[in-house]
């Protein structure tokens, strides 16, 4: 009987991961052409940081919300079941926008579903292998990753080689992802007893350091504005079929970078500190984006990328790990809530400010304000920790 539940439980991972694979393979086709179709369809700088800032605020507020749901209701495989089928909708509508409002709306739609899915999919990956956890989520990043790549090369093939649109590629990319509920039928979830529990988001009973740490990566997320800033930075560089064909060119080299770099960054935090990574990383970011503001030419912006990926490498997955150290053991769920929430709602203002420096003063603007609020956000980080080792 355990035999055959360990065997269940490594082939809802492996399910899972074919998932992943083919969501993450759909995606990351329309991430680097997304703010490009926004233009396109009359969109300036301020939509485009009001559709990052959307994308990015629903999908991290809601992991919280539906985690806490799922963990209430007992209940897992529907959130990561109806979560796929909402992205796969909207992705398809999506090929349909005629303006860029109707991006806004099916863009956003579409990371409600990442946002509804992805805390209850985690909470399976653990269920499911629970001996060997870091192994089950091992194998999930790694088909995850392997998507991402190989979507953003995809996209660059279908456009480069093959000319083909911005709409053509959606659809592609959406029968993709609809592709991938076909694994997930096969996923089984048991259905567990609902818990009482209450959802809690709040800086009150967490200690001194990983409020002051919340503090500071709301700061940061102000900062680190939506990827789609830097891809048309680029685009401004290039005319003709290379206005396109080189920015999704450069994006692959940032997924590349991120992904080869992540479990390096990773392991050095856990040898030197996983504050001094974040420091580095908020410092390079600042780096990284007055280095958009000042530089235009091709080998410039593939040094930059490289960079930017390495800043992805450094932080995203630390900053949760820290506040994991952080956190005492029966307050992880309130302090991870909380990290979510404040990088979700500070999404929003700090795309909007880009975009409208971006439009309303130069594209140099933008990255000039990333990378004095990154500096701010170190100085921060700094003080506060210097200031809470001085007492003790």
């Amino acid at each position: 009987m355990k035999a055959e539940r360990e065997r269940s439980g490594k082939t809802n991972v492996l399910l899972l991961g074919i998932v992943s694979f083919l969501n993450d393979l759909s995606s990351e086709m329309i991430m680097p052409i997304l703010p490009m179709f926004i233009t396109a369809l009359g969109g300036g700088g301020l939509v485009v940081g009001l559709v990052g800032g959307v994308r990015e605020s629903v999908s991290s507020i809601l992991k919280v919300l539906c985690g806490y749901w799922s963990d209430k209701s007992g209940r897992r495989k529907p959130f990561v079941v109806w979560g796929y089928v909402s992205s796969a909708v909207f992705k398809f509508l999506l090929a349909f926008s005629r303006v860029w409002s109707h991006v806004l709306i099916f863009s956003g739609l579409e990371r409600v579903g990442k946002g509804m899915r992805t805390a209850p999919r985690d909470a399976i990956i653990a269920e499911s292998m629970p001996a060997e956890r870091g192994k089950g989520f091992g194998i999930h990043r790694a088909m995850d990753t392997a998507g991402a790549i190989a979507g953003s090369l995809l996209v660059f093939l279908l456009f480069w080689f093959w000319g083909m649109g911005f709409k053509t590629i959606i659809l592609i990319a959406a029968a993709i992802a609809l592709s991938s509920l076909l694994p997930l039928h096969f996923v089984s979830s048991r259905r567990r007893e609902p818990q009482e529990i209450t959802l809690k988001i709040s800086l009150q009973g967490l200690p001194t350091g990983l409020r002051s740490f919340i503090l500071v990566s709301g700061v940061f997320a102000l900062a680190n504005f939506s990827y789609m800033f830097f891809i048309l930075r680029a685009q401004t560089a290039f005319s003709g079929k290379a206005a396109i064909g080189i920015p999704i060119f450069l994006y692959v080299i940032f997924n590349v970078a991120y992904t080869l770099l992540a479990i390096p960054f990773g392991i050095l935090s856990d040898r030197i500190g996983r504050r001094k990574v974040l420091i580095m990383g908020y410092l390079l970011f600042a780096l990284t984006s007055l280095g958009f503001s000042l530089f235009r030419s091709t080998v410039a912006f593939l040094v930059l990328f490289v960079l930017y990926g390495m800043v992805y490498a450094m932080v995203e997955g630390n900053q949760r790990a820290f506040v994991s150290d952080l956190s005492p053991e029966g307050l992880k769920a309130t302090a991870l809530g909380t990290f979510h929430t404040v990088v979700g709602i500070a999404a929003l203002p700090g795309s909007l400010i880009a975009g409208l420096l971006w439009q309303r003063v130069s594209p140099s603007a933008t990255f000039l304000y990333g990378a004095v609020l990154a500096f701010l956000s170190v100085l921060l980080f700094a003080s506060l920790w210097g200031s809470l080792e001085r007492r003790g």
